[in-house]
């Protein structure tokens, strides 16, 4: 600081402000901090407003604030507050652009895919919100189009799509990814085809109930109770739960709860046994942030067991 306590050279800028010489010597060029005088020597001086212009010039370009910006600033053509908000705004469009990489990086990595592979699974993440409703749309209509299959499930299924948003999470990424390849999966479409069959051959049959919630929730509690209890499917601790559970298949089809009925009700199961199905909820689940669904692959392949052992059973004793 020069004995005054009014200018300052540049090197006194410099020790003041933490900036290089150089740096400011390209700002005072520039004009963005313009000199207030010359000392005899012909040395630039500067004001107390040049030490502020300068803290301010450090601050904003720290933050990524171009240099053309930072002039407008100063000149009063912009706002501090419309230039925070627009950077921001370009911050968090940086940041998704990020996130997206390093999904797809992640994706890329676990995988050990190709270069093509690399390049698909870069196009599905930057798939737009109505990109990924007709990739939906196209799952649905392969699966379950002219096809009598049963219709709440067919709209669970369509109206449920993947809403991923601009702030979604690397994990939230990495599981759209993984939904729109199983979309995509030829073999899983045709199990899901094969399911839908199965639904279309049981209405022409007669069946008309839709869902079946609280009968799910029915078998999910009582198996899971089972399993706690560490109760073999095979055993005959099995059999009044299995007997149960038949009585409310029965019901609820209006079927006779006879053998017929475990048969039916076996290869009903068997064709819903696909584990990629509670994988497609779970992925979408992920990606909406909806509440992770609980499982009931152990549950049905319990029931599966069960039901399998007593079938060959009522075989062996008819033989007889």
């Amino acid at each position: 600081m020069n004995e005054d306590g009014t200018r300052y050279t540049i090197g006194d800028l410099a020790r003041r402000t933490g900036l290089p010489v150089k740096t400011i010597r390209f700002y005072a060029d520039a004009g963005v901090v313009p000199e207030t005088g010359r000392t005899p020597a012909g040395y630039r001086v500067y004001d107390i407003e040049a030490v502020a212009r300068l803290d301010l010039v450090r601050t904003l370009r720290e933050l990524g604030v171009d240099l053309p910006t930072v002039r407008r600033v100063l000149a009063r053509e912009a706002t501090l507050s419309e230039v925070a908000a627009s950077h921001a705004q370009a911050l968090d469009v940086q940041i998704r652009t990020l996130r997206l990489r390093r999904a797809v990086l992640g994706a890329v990595a676990t995988r050990d895919a190709t270069h093509q592979e690399m390049d698909l699974i870069h196009r599905i993440a930057r798939m737009s919100d109505a990109e990924r409703r007709r990739m939906i749309e196209d799952f649905v209509e392969s699966t379950f189009g002219g096809l009598d299959a049963n219709p709440e499930l067919v709209e669970l299924v369509r109206a449920a799509t993947p809403d991923l948003p601009e702030d979604a999470t690397a994990e939230q990424v990495e599981a759209w990814i993984e939904l729109a390849e199983l979309t995509q999966d030829p073999d899983f479409r045709t199990s899901v085809r094969r399911m839908a069959e199965y639904q279309a051959a049981e209405r022409a049959d007669g069946d008309t109930t839709g869902l079946h919630n609280e009968l799910t929730t029915l078998v999910r509690e009582r198996i899971t109770g089972a399993i706690a209890d560490g109760i073999d499917p095979e055993s005959p601790a099995a059999d009044p739960i299995i007997a149960d559970l038949a009585a409310q298949y029965a019901t609820t089809f209006g079927k006779p709860d006879d053998p017929e009925l475990r048969a039916w009700l076996w290869r009903r199961l068997e064709v819903a046994a696909d584990p990629r199905v509670e994988r497609y909820w779970r992925l979408l689940a992920a990606v909406n942030r909806w509440p992770e669904p609980e499982s009931l692959g152990p549950v049905f392949e319990w029931f599966q067991r069960a039901l399998r052992v007593r079938m060959g059973r009522l075989e062996d004793a008819s033989a007889e």
